[in-house]
């Protein structure tokens, strides 16, 4: 059972420390009550203790997130009290991390903290979108509905990874087992042609370019192969450097939207996502300055964050959302033009979830087409390899053959 220290006063004026065993802060302020003590401070004992166990413990995954805020609207809308509720869910979430942290949101509402701070006393679990669109909801009395609107976003974005993962499992496959080939072939089949290529230039012939190439590329690889590992991994412990401050992810982002295949991908999804958060976040009632904060912060893309953010200041100052979003020119004409007629008709956060869907299925089909494209590549490429080292090998056989 939880312990809390409290300090507290007799009717005499007296001071009090102590310690006290109680199932909440709450049990525990109404025991010193019973004891004829008056509280000044009760806190839990073992607040500033190190607990070493939450470093290995895992994020509760995004699909366990959103099944739990589905569950707990749903309850809610059902007439079920709020610690009822969490009372319920915390007896039945089957994650492990994520049924502790319903236990203390419940704890702490029962210690008499509101609803979207006994939340926001978990950050690293619910993002900002999430814990403002609780906030809004809380305080303007439609929480179920948030809830449910929230938990929604979070399945849709959900799928959409898992999309984008999957569609990518099969050229990675392809990439793998062509790396695997390839050296399998150097290491294993190129040194038992060896004694045979010496001999062939022993007796005054020349080995075919081709396999003189293919020669330099083994003992190239076998020199400078750790070498070469080395730089990749210096190269992605550089890019997660760049990737740590603003600048570096500018560049990175400007060098991404200029890629042939991956750009168009990568900036409908920045795009896309920049719709579907500000629009959920304006349909739950979030102030639109707030709404256009979280979402700068949830775009994955630095350039169009720098759009949002200045979007902040053009809104403040009384001018419209449109003008410096037009100015990025990462955001379509056609939905630009959508966007400043919706800010003129109020329905702004309407038309900006019905872009997200339109933009979302143009992306998907943006990313149908890029694996269609990268797996014939990648089956090329890795066929390429191989028939360019069977036939480096056999050259000098049949050169051999038609000198004897």
């Amino acid at each position: 059972m939880p312990e809390f220290k409290y300090k507290a006063k007799t009717r005499s004026g007296k001071d009090v420390v102590g310690v006290i065993t109680a199932n909440t802060r709450k049990d525990a302020l109404d025991r010193l009550s019973s004891q004829r003590l008056y509280p000044i401070s009760v806190e839990d004992a073992h607040k500033n203790d190190v607990d070493v166990g939450k470093w290995f413990k895992s994020k509760p995954p995004a699909s366990a997130v959103a099944a739990f805020l589905t569950q707990l609207g749903e309850l809610l809308e059902n007439g079920v009290p709020v610690l009822t509720a969490f009372q319920a869910l915390g007896k039945q979430t089957p994650n492990a991390a994520l049924r502790e942290v319903v236990v203390d949101v419940g704890d702490q509402i029962a210690d008499g903290q509101s609803v979207d701070e006994a939340f926001a006393a978990h950050a690293k679990v619910f993002d900002d979108l999430t814990l403002s669109v609780i906030k809004a909801g809380s305080e303007g009395a439609f929480l179920e509905s948030a809830l449910k609107r929230t938990a929604k976003f979070m399945e849709d974005q959900a799928e959409i990874r898992a999309r984008i993962t999957g569609a990518m499992i099969y050229p990675t496959v392809l990439c793998v087992v062509g790396i695997t080939v390839v050296t399998v072939l150097l290491v294993a089949f190129v040194p038992k042609f060896e004694p045979m290529f010496e001999s062939l230039v022993e007796s005054g012939n020349e080995l075919p370019i081709a396999t003189v190439w293919l020669l330099a590329f083994r003992d190239f690889c076998g020199k400078y192969g750790l070498y070469i590992l080395g730089g990749f991994a210096a190269i992605i412990v550089w890019l997660r450097f760049q990737l740590a401050t603003k600048s570096g992810r500018r560049f990175l982002d400007a060098w991404k939207l200029k890629l042939p295949i991956i750009g168009p991908v990568a900036q409908g999804a920045a795009v896309s996502k920049l719709c579907r958060v500000l629009g959920t976040l304006l349909q739950n009632g979030v102030p639109i300055l707030r709404a256009l904060e979280i979402s700068s912060r949830s775009t994955g893309n630095a350039l169009l964050q720098d759009a949002v953010e200045k979007s902040v200041e053009a809104v403040s100052a009384g001018e419209p959302l449109s003008k410096p979003l037009q100015e990025c020119k990462l955001i379509p004409p056609q939905a630009m033009t959508m966007i400043s007629i919706a800010e003129e008709a109020n329905t702004l956060e309407k038309v900006l979830l019905n872009l997200a869907d339109s933009l979302e299925n143009q992306l998907s089909k943006k990313i149908d087409v890029m694996v269609r494209l990268l797996e014939p590549l990648m089956l090329l490429m890795l066929a390429g390899a191989v028939f360019y080292i069977i036939l480096a090998l056999l050259m000098p056989v049949f050169q051999l053959t038609d000198a004897v």
